[in-house]
């Protein structure tokens, strides 16, 4: 695997070990109901259990970006955001936290008002014209995510020719300007679900090791998604099986951060792709 290195807080922080990042919704509406949380102490809870069981980063969301999800206004997002991290921060003053954000106000909010280490822009910088430069203010590590359109309408926008070639030309545009703008730590998420059929999502899992060309680490976030659920003909509560076997392919594949609702299983699947890796060196060494 090749050394990526971001920068939280002046310390480097090396993403070429894999890593697990939780997932946390306050929202009413988010796909999955274990992820989601309503008051302090269920939050709080969640991520104390979440430490226990080895995650390295929490990423905190206050809108639903499920396929036809309708946006909150700004002042929702900040006023669940604001609770939420106020507690955190206070109960977890050192843990890695990011946030789920297309909107560079709240970004730069909540960078400067709780440390939030890392952005998490599912538009990938498309949604707010002032989303790069205020990255590259901030300089924090900026997580670019290929969609399409947008929650409400992103999977009217799901027509491609050869999906992974298009997600990598899509991103490298926003790269481009992200680039420009002055962003150092970039982090690539190719999407899954968002504005990609099922049959897109697995393509694009099966060719996952492209992204790679364009050296810069890959964050992978399946769980408990539909293209796994639709696909077995199951729940969301039931998906964690499909998860597990997906997250392992992610991490042959090249995977740096799986972004998950169950860190414990992650976190075994993690384990078991490094003992296979070590054991593959061993033998070369041989």
């Amino acid at each position: 695997m090749s050394h990526y290195w971001i920068n939280i807080r002046g310390d480097l922080y090396d993403l070429s070990i894999p890593r697990v990042m939780g997932i946390v919704n306050i929202t009413p509406d988010s796909f999955y109901v274990g992820s989601r949380y309503t008051n302090v102490e269920e939050l709080t809870a969640a991520i104390e259990r979440m430490l226990s069981e080895g995650v390295d980063m929490i990423d905190v969301g206050a809108f639903s970006s499920r396929p036809g999800a309708i946006p909150v206004s700004e002042d929702e997002e900040k006023t669940r955001l604001g609770k939420a991290l106020e507690a955190i921060r206070n109960r977890f003053p050192d843990i890695i936290l990011s946030i789920d954000t297309c909107r560079a106000s709240i970004a730069e909010w909540a960078v400067t008002t709780f440390g939030i280490d890392l952005i998490n822009d599912i538009s990938g910088g498309r949604a707010d014209k002032d989303m790069y430069a205020t990255i590259a203010r901030l300089q924090v590590p900026y997580i670019m995510m290929h969609m399409r359109g947008t929650p409400a309408d992103m999977q009217n926008h799901a027509k491609y020719k050869n999906v992974t070639q298009e997600v990598i030309y899509e991103l490298s545009e926003c790269l481009y300007h992200a680039r420009y703008a002055g962003i150092n730590d970039i982090i690539l998420d190719p999407g899954f679900g968002f504005a990609k059929t099922l049959e897109q999502n697995y393509e694009l899992m099966a060719n996952l090791e492209a992204l790679k060309i364009m050296n810069l680490p890959i964050l992978v976030g399946i769980s408990r998604k539909s293209m796994i659920y639709k696909l077995l003909n199951i729940q969301p509560d039931q998906a964690l099986n499909g998860t597990t076997a997906l997250h392992m392919i992610a991490l042959m594949k090249g995977a740096n951060i799986l972004r998950v609702h169950d860190v414990w299983a992650a976190r075994e699947a993690i384990r078991l792709f490094n003992a296979l890796k070590n054991a593959k060196s061993m033998n070369h060494e041989e």
